[in-house]
């Protein structure tokens, strides 16, 4: 199975699957918001999403829509954010099959994907000013999940229970950086299966064109960050 083929370079004049149509001028700050933005709540009725219940082999636990996250508390019910854009949504669904070739017993599992803009903000409001700040965008520049361009996994066995990988989900620490996975086996921080089941995950991933980021082995972007926040809608 091929993994799906990368973002384009720049959007067609009059916009591409995932993408606004380029803006009239004309049009108010208001308007042209509202152009590149899509309701949480619509995303069923979207060509250009996906719900992640769709795809076979991936399992869904979104921690932020429980009380097993950084705030403590609930931030996406009654809202389904199960969801990715259409381009994701197909490259997991590679990643899960590969996966499922090499380690027929695990599965991939889904922490976040879908995040709107409004808990993109309380998490911003909550971390600002402190060293937890580098770990998220701002809401002015935006999350990739707030675009259905990205999203946070790790790997779980046959019956749902998650593998370890050497620390939580959304651990803070630099045990989670995995440039720095080498020293920290070298002090004995991390065991030689935790950075393998990383690396099992970072394989599957970047086969189907995920990308991971340096700070959150959990974390994979779709496509280019500046592609994405230019040209396709924000969930919100």
């Amino acid at each position: 199975m091929e993994p799906p083929r990368s973002l384009p370079v720049a959007a067609p004049r009059g916009g591409f699957a995932g993408g606004p149509a380029e803006p009239d001028p004309r049009q108010s700050l208001d308007a042209l918001h509202a152009a590149r933005s899509v309701a949480i709540d619509t995303l069923a009725h979207d060509r250009d999403f996906r719900s992640l219940r769709t795809l076979p082999r991936v399992r869904v636990d979104l921690r932020y829509a429980s009380r097993h996250n950084l705030l403590g508390r609930d931030l996406y019910s009654p809202h389904d954010c199960a969801w990715l854009h259409v381009q994701a949504a197909s490259a997991l669904d590679v990643a899960s099959a590969r996966l499922a070739e090499s380690h027929p017993d695990w599965q991939l599992l889904v922490l976040d994907a879908a995040r709107p803009q409004r808990v993109q903000e309380l998490f911003w409001a909550h971390v600002r000013g402190t060293p937890m700040q580098r770990y998220f965008a701002s809401p002015e520049r935006g999350s990739i999940h707030s675009f259905g361009m990205a999203v946070d996994l790790t790997l779980c066995d046959a019956d749902g229970t998650e593998l370890d990988l050497g620390t939580p989900f959304d651990d803070t620490t630099e045990l989670s950086h995995p440039p720095l996975e080498a020293e920290h086996l070298a002090t004995g921080r991390l065991q030689p299966g935790q950075v393998h089941r990383r690396q099992v995950l970072r394989d599957v991933m970047s086969a189907a064109g995920w990308h991971g980021i340096d700070t959150e082995w959990w974390h994979f972007d779709f496509g280019d960050r500046l592609l994405v926040r230019a040209n396709y809608r924000r969930i919100v």
